[in-house]
Order: structure tokens, then sequence, then C-alpha cells
């Protein structure tokens, strides 16, 4: 395994796994007060099977046989022998060698990765209050266990001096990419710095390890504890049966007291109920709920701790020679430097931001028309939305839920595309353990049949998940070590009534297959170096792969395959298919202002200096929100700071702008397809053989390069999001008709 560095070693949609492992953990109060944490005790060495290869098909994870407390003894025993593999590296009389130094290197720390990655993804999927104690105990522990390599002087003086010969060594480029990177991660991590200063960095590390995993089980806590919770049936108009049935099932696993209904709480600043409910009454209260998270004082309130961090992570910078922790951060990244992002930023915010004033203004005509007697509020936002849509496209999300059934969503939509652009296949097995009752798995075969990897599907929310949608790898493919890939995808549909089916909003389908990119670029990695595995690749590079698998949601073909009526099993209606393809520009203004939003909100933290740090979060976030001009009281950021994971417990900060920067790239590619014949077997040949496959074994942007030939193009994006000038055929100035 190689050693686990600043570079994201997973990918998601509002996480990564970072270089401190803090996971993302899902725990109610509830459940901590009564279910008080066990200690976990060192399990038997003999009987602890973390501490061995799985003899299970691709390794996959004993999940039956690995218990609680197996992880603390393992982790410890994973950090001991890893650092016992880097001693003789270190201090070896031999001159340093490629082979001696990099290639042991990444051979070592194996139990150390395998215990990690099985921790760290059970942490954030199937969590409970001991496996949350292990990740508060073991995140300084890591963390120092990072500066012991990366700040080993001997260690790297071996380094330096195959970096520097590296072009008379006759490598081949992926080994000469490996001594480059290996290189460049040491000196990121203070290899440089005087002992003095090493010191000094090491505390921080300690220290911001323990601040990101206590902000991410703050904002997971209150997220569960803040559950909306309604008594009477009356005030849930608006929702479909299904929605409230899964509201009253929620109040159960909530041991709420009887005929209540609970909505859980998302990690974003807006929630599904709002497009639906009728009472504005309650649409305030969730809003405000939402809005209030982790900033209100009590024992979950992460202002104290941002405000500690980004003074951290300022002077850390300052200490490794960059101004800011941006410009820190930004350097590894395609986007290079904070004049380039902040360039991104400045030029789409003003179209964004105008765009969503119309929309505003559309919703407002309607509200009045209606004698409504109130101003538009963010918790109007998505409900007259819905109605603006509605009119304008003549459908609602109810008409279209029966043809989004998951199972055919999964296996008509998902697999199907995957089987025509790749020719891989896929078969259920019911043979291998499970973390979750819910969670299906599949062998995937290749194009010619022969076993590519495994396949984990984790999509019901639960108490014990944290929110979100992600992909994570259990397995890392690698020549060097003879390993195949073992992924997962993960989303948080709400689980319905038994014998009730499953059905999707457009957005849940379309996030099936986003996370199923990212699984692609898992699966399809065929590198020699596991440092290089499948989705180990900038932040600003990882979300592109898995963003272009998103248009095979709505590509024809694809989607006159999986939108079936799931009682009938009619096709859904040209008419209908017809408007969500067409509605799919709507409401582009709201979505890119309230992700922009977020977005500079991360760069304004991240671009000041430890001087510059101030004393109250709100304010400071108040004001970056109207210096950047995106302060629509309407269209309240993504995320707010005192919950914002991917900036504070996760590997986006200063990140965040990495979704519309991959974005670039995907709309682009997706051009690419369009001209190229779309779903077609060489196109997706050309696109596994190109990128996916490469993993980071090459440089990002070279990468693209060798995909579509050339340098990518902004217009395409321009054009997907509305920002291009051109108009919505159907969008006029004139409110649309009161709705019935």
């Amino acid at each position: 395994m190689p050693l686990l560095t600043p570079v994201a070693r997973s990918s998601c949609r509002i996480r990564f796994f970072t270089i401190l492992c803090a996971s993302l953990l899902v725990i109610s109060a509830r459940a901590e007060e009564e279910s008080p944490a066990p200690s976990p005790s060192a399990a038997p060495m003999t009987e602890n099977p973390l501490l061995q290869e799985s003899s299970l098909d691709f390794h996959y994870p004993p999940f039956d046989k690995i218990k609680d407390e197996h992880f603390a003894p393992a982790y410890e025993k994973g950090m001991a022998d890893q650092l016992k593999e880097i001693e003789p590296i270190a201090s070896s009389a031999e001159p340093p060698t490629f082979e001696n130094t990099v290639v042991a290197l990444e051979k070592a720390g194996d139990l150390l990765g395998r215990v990690d990655r099985i921790f760290s993804n059970l942490a954030g999927a199937n969590t409970n209050p001991a496996l949350q104690k292990v990740e508060s105990d073991m995140a300084p522990k890591l963390a120092a266990q990072q500066d012991a390599i990366f700040l080993n002087g001997p260690l790297f003086k071996r380094v330096e001096t195959i970096y520097n010969d590296r072009d008379k060594l006759g490598l081949d480029d992926e080994s000469k990419w490996l001594v480059e990177r290996y290189y460049k991660d040491f000196v990121r991590a203070g290899a440089k710095l005087s002992e003095a200063d090493k010191t000094k960095l090491k505390a921080m590390n300690a220290e911001l390890a323990e601040l990101q995993t206590k902000f991410a089980q703050n904002v997971l806590k209150e997220k569960n504890a803040e559950s909306i919770v309604v008594d009477d049936r009356a005030d849930l108009k608006g929702l479909s049966d299904n929605e409230i049935a899964a509201a009253a099932v929620a109040a159960k696993e909530a041991k709420n007291k009887a005929g209540t209904f609970v909505l859980p709480l998302q990690n974003t600043t807006q929630q599904p109920a709002l497009t639906s409910l009728k009472s504005r009454a309650l649409r305030e209260r969730i809003m405000k709920t939402s809005l209030a998270r982790n900033s209100h004082g009590g024992d979950w309130d992460n202002r104290q701790a941002v405000l500690r961090m980004v003074k951290l992570r300022a002077e850390r910078a300052n200490l490794l020679g960059y101004p800011n922790h941006a410009a820190y951060q930004l350097e590894d990244q395609t986007a290079k430097n904070v004049e380039t992002v902040n360039k991104l930023l400045g030029e789409l915010a003003p179209p964004a931001v105008a765009n969503a004033r119309k929309e505003a203004a559309d919703m407002q005509q309607l509200i009045d028309r209606e004698k409504g007697g109130f101003q538009l509020a963010s918790w109007d936002w998505a409900y007259y939305s819905d109605q603006v849509r509605q009119a304008r496209y003549a459908f609602d999300e109810s008409e279209i839920k029966p043809y989004f059934e998951l199972n055919h969503v999964l296996l008509d939509g998902v697999f199907y595309a995957a089987t025509q652009l790749y020719g891989i296949t896929f078969k259920e097995r019911h043979d291998l353990p499970v973390y979750q009752p819910d969670v299906r798995v599949f062998a995937v075969s290749d194009k010619d049949g022969r076993p590519l990897g495994i396949f984990l599907a984790d999509y019901y929310a639960r108490p014990s998940k944290r929110g979100g949608a992600w992909m994570n790898e259990y397995v890392n493919q690698s020549d060097l070590l003879g390993m195949k890939p073992v992924v997962a995808n993960h989303l948080n549909i709400p689980k319905p009534e038994a014998g009730q089916p499953t059905l999707l909003t457009f957005d849940e389908v379309t996030t099936m297959f986003h996370e199923f990119g990212h699984a692609l670029h898992g699966m399809f990695s065929h590198v020699k170096y596991p440092r290089f595995s499948g989705t180990s690749v900038p932040r600003d590079f990882v979300e592109y792969p898995s963003q272009v698998n998103e248009m095979w949601a709505s590509w024809p073909q694809v989607l006159e395959h999986y939108a079936k009526h799931y009682k009938t099993g009619e096709p859904m209606p040209k008419e209908l298919l017809d408007k969500v393809l067409a509605a799919e520009k709507f409401n582009q203004g709201f979505k890119t202002t309230e992700y922009l939003a977020a977005t500079l909100l991360d760069q304004a933290w991240h671009q000041i200096s430890p001087a510059e740090v101030p004393n109250d979060v709100l304010a400071f976030e108040a004001s970056a929100l109207k210096k950047a001009g995106v302060d629509l009281p309407t269209v309240p950021p993504r995320y707010r700071t005192t919950y914002f994971s991917h900036a504070f417990a996760g590997g986006y900060s200063a990140g965040y702008y990495s979704y519309i920067w991959a974005e670039e790239l995907d709309a682009d590619s997706v051009e690419w397809f369009k001209q190229h014949g779309g779903l077609k077997r060489e196109n997706g040949d050309h696109f596994r053989d190109t990128l996916l496959s490469r993993g980071g074994s090459k440089d990002a942007m070279k990468l693209f390069h060798d995909f579509t030939g050339r340098d990518p193009w902004i217009e395409p994006l321009l054009k997907r999001r509305g920002l291009d000038g051109a108009a919505d055929p159907k969008a006029t100035n004139e409110a649309p008709p009161p709705q019935s």
C-alpha cells in the first residue's frame, strides 16, 4: 500500500478520504445516550480477521467476522508494522535506487492501509459509538504516523537523490511520474523544514486532525438530532403517500411517540420536503433549523472549531512557504493557483446571480397572482420553483417518479449503459457477507468475460449512515501488489415501508449515475503502482469522469430502457420524456448560485492570513458573501460554514470549486461523445483506455488531452448552465397561471 498522502484517495460528492483519515460518522444523539461506547479491548491477535488478507474473492472484506473491537488493535499493529517497514528503507547503507526506496515505500504499510480502508468506509456507512471513539482516538495518531514518515530526514534524502537522478535511471513514464509525485509529497509535507519547524508542524497536524474529526462528528450528530418531528399528518399535505409512509418509518426508527412523523435532515441547506410541502410554516421551520445547525451554542457548535482550524491552516501554510492555505492546496491541483480559481468564480457569479434574480421574479409573480401576501423567502424557493416548472413544462415530480423504480434504474439504466459503452456485465452475488442487510453485491466481468472487480450498492438512508452520496474503495487495484478493485457506492434514499417500491426523483437517478462514474474510475484502474490507483487524482479532476457518466441518465436510448412504470412496465410516454429533458436547464440560476456561494465561502476562509482570522464566524460569512455579490437571502449557500464538511472535515478545503472546474471538462467531454456518435463501444473503449484506466499515473490535464485530442473549451459549460446569454426557449417574463 502507498503512503497515505494529501492526495485524494477516494471520491464522492460530499467526501474525500484524507491524510488524517477523518471519516465522517453518523450517530444520533439518542443512540449515543442509550448505547454508551464500549471500550475497544484488544482482541487476541490470532482472532482478529483484519490482521491478514481476506481469503474471499478479490480480498473482499469478511464483514461477518469483523467486530468493532478489532479495529483499535489492528490500527496499532498496522502503524507499528509500517514504521518497521520504513526504518530499513531510511537507514539502508546501500545507495538509493528506485527499487530499494520508492518501490519499497509503495509496498510498505499494507496492513495499515487495509485496516484504514475498511474502518473509514464502515465508519461512514454503518457507524456506532464504538467506531466513533476509535476515530477520535486514531485521528491524531494517524497524523503523527504521517509526520514520522514524511518528516524523516534520511528517508527524504534518499527520495531526493532518486528524484535528482530520475532522468538518468531509464525509468518508464509511470515509474518516473511516481518518483516525481513522491518527492513533491515529501516537500509539501514539510520535509525541507528545520527540525524546530518540523516540531511545530507536527503539533499543528495533530491538533487539526482532532478538530476535523470533532467538526465532522458534530455536524452529523446535530443533523440527526435536529430531524423535524411533525405531530399532525395534515401538516404533511403535499407529500406523496410513499413519502409520508417513509416519514412514519423514520419516526419509528427514531423511537418517537406513535403517530408522529420524522423528516430527517440532509447535509445540504435545502431539504427535499421543501419542494412539496404546502404548509409554509413547516417549510420555514425546516429551513431555519437547517440554516442554524452547529451555530447556536451547545456541545455541537462548530464556530470555535472553525476559527481554530482556519488559523492553524493559515499558520501551517506560512510555515511551508505559502501566503495562505488556498495557495498551498491549489498548487497541487490542476487549477494551480488562487488567481485562476478566483477568475473562474468571478466570471460565473454575476450571470448566475442575474439568472437567480429572474427566477425569483417569476416566482414572486406567481405568489402575487395567487394573492399570497408575502415576499419570496428561502423556504419558499423549492416549492414555488416547482410550481413554475410544472406550469412551464406541464409535469410534476409525482408524474415521473413511478417510472424511476430503484431496481430498474440500477439494472436497466446504470448497468445497461455501462454494458453498452464498455462491454462489462454484472451478476448479483448472495454468498459474500455484507455489513448491513440492504447492501447488494455484484460481481463485475470485463468485456472478455474475465473477472474485473466487485461492486457494492448501498443506497438506503439510515441513522447509522452519514448523509450525502459517495464512492469508496475497499481494495485498490495494483499490478505491483496483484490486487483487483472492490468498490462501493452509497446514497441516502429514504427507505419505503416493506413491500412498497422505492421510487426516485430524477436528481436521485442522476446521482446514481454520477457515483457509478466514480465506481467505473476505480474498477477500470489498470496501473502498476497503488499510489496511482483508481481515483487517486487531483481533487479538481476526480469529479470529472463521474460527471461525464451522468450524461447517460438522460441519453434517450438509456432512459427509454429503464424509465418504465413500476406497476405496468409501460415506458414513460414520449411527451413526458420530452418534458423531462426540456426541463434540465430549469432553475440553473438557483443551482449555480447556491453552489458558488459555498465555493466562494470556502475560498474566503482559506485565502486569509493568520492575522486576518476573524472572531465571529457568522459575521465573516455574511461579509464574504456580500463582497462576492452572492448574498441573496432567497438563495443561501449550499452549505453554511458551520456544517460545511467538505471544507472543514475532509479533503476539499479550498477545493470545493472542484465541481464546477471539473464540469468544464465534463460538459466539453459530453460534446465529444455526441460528436462521435454517443453510446458506442468504440467511444467507451477510447475513454477507458486513454483516461479511466490511467488513474493518477499521468498528469491529469494530459489525460484529458489524450482523450479529446485538445485543450478544454468552456462554451459547453456556459451553455449547460444557461450562462451563455441564450434564453430558455420556454422561459418568459410572464408568471405562469395559478395552479389548482
